[in-house]
């Protein structure tokens, strides 16, 4: 569909949506990557990004702006009609236009239904992330309605491109020939431009680093407070500024002294050259990649080598603060009994394989039992936190469990209130999977039982025992989702299987499944045999991907976030309880709206974030 009023000087001539796709996405995207917005056009969030290939998306589809090494091929400058209105975006283009002319500068157009348009400047040598940052805020300053927020995200800038659909339908359509827009992304903008551009907003330029100087640095990890990593973990600040590129200029004066400054952080990390040379080849650091964009490409990891042995001699010169183990985190906790020796009407049980066992088949009995929580978000929250509970029973090998809620909130990705409501009602259930033994008191958390409704105890005990470990939500999961968690868990258990084989082991529905083996299948974790069944890809590594998606930051998060309730609360107990009978025994203003039992170092928070993947 067209625009109620096209934009002036374009014509009406319509192209076809695929053909100009095909032709012109490859040249402008910064890696071959697309991202798809399943919810109209609103969001266009990780999970969903593909390959990119020359076949138009039915979705409305965005290009990765930059590539894996922090670099883009092209300028996308984004003229939003809701910021002004489309007379004032007509202004601001028909004005970039003429200073793009001015500079020697070729560019390619397109317009959406809804009034918006985008120009795309093609550059023959890509240029890194602060260079194209900084220009495109430059050019905010003098353009209105130009949105400069798909440049200044390394990880998540991405801009549909000419022929992709709309969210209010038709799509982008170019507004020049197909001819014309096709030559200019073959004959892209050579470097001679790209230094009269930059040398012409050079004031602007100036101005907006001075501002960057003048704010107060607001990136993810700057408001929270430090928090203490094991060995082969850098600091969250480093791993922020590695991912993103983005740092306080008031600390560093430029790109070069970040970069060192991060080098230096994953050397005293313990991390090895080697781990740092794959996470910049893989993507998962384009912020350092794009440190060293400056280089030519031969040039770029002998330059990395040499900061990382400049980094190795200060640290031998430091030997109080090289040792990777000085941050870490040691923990006084010593396990908790949670084979009831030390709580009241509870048998101890000494043999471990026996408890192992008894999980076993607690286990075929959950297979059996989650028929009942269908693919429902609340069913698979809950069939999660049954897992979580599974998980944390073979660590302590035992089927009594005294983890917290907070403990079962890291290792399923869920809110810890959200965690003690699926409890309450799991826990109610005619013929319950968990029982609750005694309630939290003090310190301790809530004791459950795994149970083995007698319903299902016969079958449950003849059924052949399942290979493997039982997981709750691991990190790489909180971004791909639940169904691609249970989808890759059947998988795990069987060598191959088939779309119907898998609908019945992970009781999802059909079309759950088939979304979630293209999640997978876009991260190169399943793959596709020629018989039309799945199996995983085992190369691909779950911690690494988890890293990727920075979703192992977000688990620290949430662990350093627990660890002040805990201390919180055992403030309050130390302020409020005098006597051991009070303790156990908790008057009726006790806190337990509030506070529920953060994990102890040794829990299954602990245990989730440390073997994931």
């Amino acid at each position: 569909m067209l625009p109620a009023r096209l934009p002036s000087g374009v014509s009406g001539q319509r192209h076809d949506p695929a053909t100009v796709w095909a032709a012109l996405t490859p040249f402008l995207a910064g890696q071959p990557r697309v991202r798809l917005s399943r919810d109209g056009g609103k969001t266009y969030p990780q999970r969903h990004e593909r390959n990119l290939t020359e076949t138009l998306p039915s979705l409305p589809a965005a290009v990765r702006i930059f590539g894996k090494d922090g670099t883009c091929a092209a300028i996308f400058l984004d003229f939003d009609s809701s910021q002004a209105g489309c007379d004032w975006v007509e202004a601001d283009v028909r004005a970039v236009q003429s200073w793009l002319h001015s500079v020697g500068a070729r560019w390619i157009e397109d317009y959406s239904p809804n009034g918006g348009r985008h120009v795309y400047v093609p550059l023959s040598q890509r240029v890194t992330f602060s260079e194209a940052r900084d220009l495109v805020e430059a050019l905010g300053t003098r353009y209105r309605t130009l949105d400069k927020t798909p440049h200044q995200n390394l990880l998540h800038g991405c801009m549909r491109t000419p022929g992709s659909p709309h969210k209010r339908g038709g799509h982008q359509e170019l507004a020049m020939s197909l001819s014309m827009a096709y030559d200019i992304a073959r004959r892209p903008n050579n470097p001679t431009v790209w230094a009269a551009m930059i040398t012409d907003l050079a004031a602007e330029i100036k101005a907006v680093r001075a501002l960057r100087l003048e704010q107060t640095f607001t990136a993810v990890s700057s408001d929270a407070p430090a928090v203490e990593q094991p060995v082969g973990r850098m600091s969250r600040e480093m791993q922020v500024l590695a991912q993103t590129g983005l740092y306080d200029t008031n600390r560093y004066a430029s790109d070069s002294e970040a970069r060192q400054a991060v080098v230096l952080g994953a050397a005293a990390a313990g991390l090895e050259l080697v781990d740092v040379e794959r996470r910049i080849l893989q993507g998962t650091w384009p912020g350092l990649a794009s440190f060293y964009a400056r280089y030519a490409t031969r040039h770029r990891l002998s330059s990395l080598r040499r900061d990382w042995m400049s980094a190795v001699s200060y640290l031998r010169k430091q030997p109080d603060t090289a040792h990777p183990n000085n941050n870490v985190r040691r923990s006084p906790t010593s396990p908790p009994n949670t084979q009831g020796g030390g709580t009241k009407g509870i048998t101890k049980i000494s043999d471990s394989d026996a408890e192992h066992r008894f999980i076993r088949t607690w286990r075929n009995a959950l297979r059996i039992r989650e028929v009942n929580y269908q693919d429902s978000r609340t069913g698979m929250a809950r069939r999660m936190v049954l897992r979580a509970l599974g998980e944390a029973a073979h660590m302590t090998a035992s089927r009594f469990v005294e983890f917290g809620v907070r403990s079962i909130a890291v290792a399923t990705g869920l809110d810890h209130t959200t965690v003690g409501l699926h409890l309450r009602e799991l826990r109610a259930e005619k013929a319950p999977m968990v029982t609750l033994v005694e309630e939290a008191r003090g310190t301790k958390g809530d004791l459950y039982m795994l149970t083995v409704p007698e319903e299902l105890k016969a079958v449950a005990e003849q059924a052949s025992w399942q290979k493997g470990k039982v997981h709750a939500l691991r990190p790489a999961f909180r971004e791909l989702g639940l169904p691609a968690a249970f989808v890759y868990e059947a998988l795990e258990h069987s060598p191959a299987l088939s779309i119907a084989e898998l609908v019945r082991a992970t009781r999802l529905s059909r079309s759950a499944v088939h979304e979630a083996l293209e999640i997978l299948a876009a991260w190169n974790l399943v793959v596709r045999s020629t018989d039309r069944s799945w199996s995983i890809v085992t190369a691909t590594s779950l911690r690494q991907l988890a890293e990727h998606f920075g979703v192992l930051e977000a688990v620290a998060a949430q662990l350093q976030r627990y660890r002040q309730e805990r201390i919180i609360w055992r403030e309050w107990l130390a302020r409020n309880v005098n006597t051991v009978a009070e303790l156990l025994s908790p008057g009726e203003d006790y806190p337990w709206h509030e506070f529920e039992g953060p994990p102890d170092e040794w829990s299954l928070s602990n245990m989730a974030f440390d073997r994931a993947g």
